[in-house]
């Protein structure tokens, strides 16, 4: 990708290296105080910390918005992810309006390890997400290592896509997708309820296409190659791929992103037309 030079956003919080999430973090002497006011009021000392604890998750911690480190990161891979937000940006700023919703930037949290947010506290494990109640997308650029070394998908656009992909389940709640698929899954049954959420990720992967194509139609940053590494990418993080790497078999039926040829075949078919109103995952018979 020819990202170099490109604008980056502003609307880029950089948690990186701010310290543990959660926890007391009392040290000795704080753990010495406690067992002296346990000792004095006859109270438990666990009741004790588990009130230090819900204090704290009211108290604005180190990574609060209040003085969390915000704007374009400087080191290398902090500066790609803020200019492939950027580039989301221009995309969806323009789009989005031609099918009758404005769009509000969603912002990009980079994190290590585990990150606070409207929806709870999360470990990188669980890898990259967006949580619809801030309109955050985060971010652990250790992933990129993971995709890169253990699941075989490196390259500029295919980190580019992951990011894109989250930047469409912010499209998604925008446009009110997210909420009516969250309502439907909760009056159906488990399996029902990820047959919907393979849609909802396939549609995020399309969408993630649609910004492909304007990257490289409106502002040139798609090189030769770059468009394979992202099918490439989609297909390692299949459903079905992921499975039998870390199980052996595949259960269809427990699938919440799709199989590596549903992945390839929607995000391929953001990248052909440039177009939202080709993602609508959700009135096709067949994935």
């Amino acid at each position: 990708m020819r990202w170099e030079g490109q604008r980056e956003s502003d609307n880029v919080e950089d948690r990186r290296g701010m310290g543990r999430v959660g926890g007391t973090g009392l040290g000795i002497g704080g753990i010495v105080l406690v067992l002296a006011i346990s000792y004095f009021t006859g109270t438990n000392p666990l009741t004790i910390l588990n009130m230090l604890n819900d204090f704290q998750s009211m108290t604005p911690g180190p990574d609060s918005a209040q003085t969390v480190a915000t704007g374009p990161p400087h080191d290398r891979l902090g500066k790609f992810a803020s200019v492939v937000l950027a580039d989301t940006e221009e995309t969806w700023r323009r789009l989005l309006p031609s099918i009758g919703r404005s769009y509000e930037d969603p912002r990009l949290v980079l994190f290590n390890g585990a990150v606070r947010s409207a929806c709870g506290t999360t470990s990188s494990a669980v890898g990259p997400f967006y949580c619809p109640e801030d309109h955050k997308v985060y971010l652990d650029l250790s992933f990129f290592d993971e995709m890169s070394q253990r699941l075989g998908a490196p390259g500029d656009f295919a980190q580019a896509y992951v990011i894109a992909h989250e930047v469409g389940h912010h499209v998604q709640n925008l446009l009110g997708i997210a909420e009516k698929v969250t309502r439907l899954q909760h009056q159906t049954s488990d399996r029902e309820a990820n047959a919907l959420s393979v849609r909802v990720e396939l549609q995020a992967d399309c969408f993630a296409g649609v910004w492909g194509y304007h990257a490289k139609r409106d502002r040139n940053l798609i090189e030769p190659g770059d468009f394979e590494a992202g099918l490439h990418a989609a297909s390692a993080i299949g459903d079905d791929r992921l499975q039998r790497r870390s199980q052996g078999y595949v259960q269809p039926e427990t699938w919440t992103h799709g199989s590596s040829e549903q992945r390839t075949t929607w995000l391929r078919r953001g990248l052909e037309s440039g177009d939202p109103s080709v993602c609508n995952t959700f009135e096709s018979s067949r994935l």
